[in-house]
């Protein structure tokens, strides 16, 4: 037997039944009898919801994102983003420098058992213990999905609260955790969660029904094994009720379509902009769960609003991908006629620019995806900032500059795109101009700075405008140094729709999958906006991109449609793993290095094996256990290094 020591829960936030708003208020600890009095049930929900403000935390953005097809590390990157990568930068990844550790926590897996546990004596509402039950699920299938099986049993029994630390545990296998646990509490939400939300941001049976279907799907996948990769710990690959992988694509198929039919207060916006756009936050009816932020309350923001200061809980995600672009430099023509080198695009809090901080960068196969059919497909133009545009006025030492000097004698005023990320190569383009932070492109066909498609490099890149910074509440530069105030998407209505199209991919029903793929395709064609939501755009190309989709799907085309889609949503990483094309997808990438004035592609190799399937158990969590060295090392998944001297067990 090995055992994990388990923590305590984190704060517990309590909620206030009389308001549409989850309140927080946190305590400093709380003893088990907590749980069987109402103040503690609620606040072990709100606790719940608290807890999902990991995400729009670098942790899972670089886990998620990091190490696959949709990006590597950047200029600036640190060990933990170098990790990520597996292509040799930093050490092999293993229990002491674990990735996607922060899925391996049962903090807030035993907060909704003591919840559920002591529903009745409270007459706890079935919504509520389904809200209980959700959470659960959803951490144990981030759990299962990243580590393969994992402890049903904190210490008490199966799901059953713990009330003392505990430093013997055993793993369940894959089947248990999702015939146990995982499908019957998302079974049971769906069943009992309210169509609309019991208050702002409250789980719905939209969201419960996202969860069940992806679920649903990547069990499938698991069953069938195409590839053959291990599991662990060891077992046959049967489901407990007995049914094949073909019927449980079958069950995700129909959880989806249902979800799509009975949406009830959530849909599609109109246009893909609108998604992204810091503007339609709080009406966004694609948003189905989000873990919530405010600009106007530092207690219910859970972290800083104002300043440089950051915690645990701030939405960071957008800062990674962001390239250091104050560090460029320009000559200015003032009034008067005098000149002096400025820096013409500030760093604001404005969705389009935001904090730089230079640890991750797409890569040319990414922006490739993308990209292509970017003259109907809005989805690039609404993911990324490509234009760098001049917004000197906005420091008051720089009101008196007239111009600053760009390519072939052009002179760019306030308010012009001074540098351009082209997403078709151009052939003319040199990169002759130094601009402190970059060699630039220069062609005779554009009066402004550019850099082609083949040039980014892990040091100027197009930086991501979906998670950009958007505030109301602030002037001039704003407040772009401290964490953003938005909401942080973690399921959406569209995620429907590609998981109905991948089910029906596995059940061999190609124009059902096609038909899913092009309502989100067809809405991808209409326009509103153009070049980051800075101007106007009204076109329709809906009909040419759907009539570009291939009439055979592929699970390639799919996985190029969830990244034009998501691109970046911290779920990569599982999507790769669980149609297992992690290997082919994301073994090798290009990019250009980190020096000022390169703009040589250079293709980089990534170490993956089969066993990378599995993250690495963080070391941390077995430090504390009852058991010999040898023990502890058959806990940790194989193909890692061993954290333990097993000769000391002699």
């Amino acid at each position: 037997m090995n055992k994990i020591v388990l923590g305590a829960c984190g704060a517990l936030l309590l909620l206030s039944s009389c308001t549409s708003i989850l309140e927080e208020h946190p305590k400093n600890k709380y003893t088990p009898e907590f749980f069987t009095t109402p103040a503690g049930i609620e606040g072990g929900l709100t606790a719940l919801y608290s807890h999902y403000r990991m995400f729009g935390q670098h942790g899972p953005f670089n886990s998620g994102s990091g190490g696959t097809d949709e990006a590597t590390y950047a200029e600036s990157a640190d060990g933990g983003f170098k990790l990520c990568d597996y292509s040799g930068a930093a050490a092999a990844p293993s229990g002491s420098n674990s990735i996607g550790g922060e899925y391996w926590s049962f903090s807030y897996i035993n907060t909704a058992n003591g919840i559920i546990e002591n529903a009745e004596a409270v007459n706890l509402a079935p919504s509520l213990i389904a809200e209980a039950r959700f959470f659960r699920a959803f951490d144990y299938f981030n759990m299962v999905r990243s580590f393969g099986g994992c402890p049903l049993d904190l210490g008490s029994g199966e799901l059953a609260f713990n009330r003392s630390a505990v430093r013997t545990s055993t793993r369940n296998t894959v089947p248990e955790v999702y015939g146990k646990c995982i499908f019957p509490d998302l079974e049971y939400a769906v069943a009992n969660l309210p169509e609309k939300g019991r208050v702002s941001g409250a789980v719905t049976k939209t969201a419960a029904r996202i969860l069940l279907s992806k679920a649903y799907l990547t069990f499938g996948w698991w069953l069938e094994n195409p590839k053959g990769i291990a599991t662990y710990p060891e077992c046959d690959r049967k489901a407990l009720d007995g049914k094949s992988a073909q019927q449980y694509y079958q069950m995700a198929y129909d959880m989806a379509k249902e979800g799509i039919d009975n949406p009830g207060p959530f849909k599609l916006m109109d246009y893909f902009y609108q998604v992204n756009d810091g503007r339609y936050d709080r009406v966004n009816t694609e948003n189905v769960f989000y873990a919530d932020h405010t600009e106007n309350s530092q207690q219910y923001n859970g972290s800083p609003i104002t300043g440089s200061n950051t915690s645990g809980s701030s939405n960071m995600v957008s800062w990674a991908m962001t390239w250091n672009y104050p560090g460029m430099t320009a000559k200015a023509t003032l009034a008067d006629g005098s000149t002096k080198n400025i820096n013409p695009v500030l760093r604001t809090d404005a969705q389009v620019d935001g904090r730089p901080w230079t640890r991750m960068a797409p890569t040319h196969e990414a922006l490739k995806i993308m990209t292509e059919n970017h003259q109907w497909d809005s989805r690039a133009d609404g993911t990324f900032t490509w234009t760098l545009t001049t917004n000197w006025t906005k420091d008051n030492n720089f009101k008196d500059v007239a111009y600053v000097d760009g390519p072939n004698g052009a002179q760019i005023k306030m308010g012009e795109r001074f540098l351009v990320f082209l997403m078709d190569e151009d052939p003319d383009v040199e990169y002759t101009f130094a601009s402190g932070k970059g060699v630039m492109g220069v062609s005779p066909n554009y009066d402004y700075y550019v850099i082609n498609p083949a040039g980014v490099s892990r040091l100027n890149y197009p930086s991501l405008w979906k998670f950009g910074p958007y505030r109301t509440n602030t002037t001039g530069i704003g407040e772009p140094n401290c964490g953003s105030t938005r909401p942080f998407p973690i399921l959406r209505f569209s995620e429907l729709y590609l998981t109905a199209a991948e089910a029906a991919f596995k059940l061999g029903k190609n124009g059902d999958s096609r038909d899913m793929l092009n309502v989100l395709r067809a809405r991808a064609g209409k326009w509103s906006m153009k070049e980051e939501g800075r101007f106007e755009y009204e076109a329709d190309f809906s009909k040419e991109l759907t009539d570009a989709t291939p009439e055979t799907i592929t699970i390639d085309f799919i996985l190029d449609e969830a990244m034009r889609e998501n691109y970046g949503s911290c779920f990569r990483w599982f999507e790769l793993v669980r149609t297992q094309t992690l290997i082919e997808r994301a073994g090798k990438y290009t990019i250009c290095g980190a020096a000022q004035n390169d703009r040589t592609p250079q293709t980089f190799t990534r170490i993956y094996e089969n066993y990378h399937y599995l993250r690495p158990i963080p070391k941390s969590q077995m430090d504390g256990m009852l058991a010999t060295n040898a023990e502890k090392n058959a806990y940790q998944n194989p193909g890692y290094t061993k954290d333990f001297d097993e000769s000391a067990d002699q």
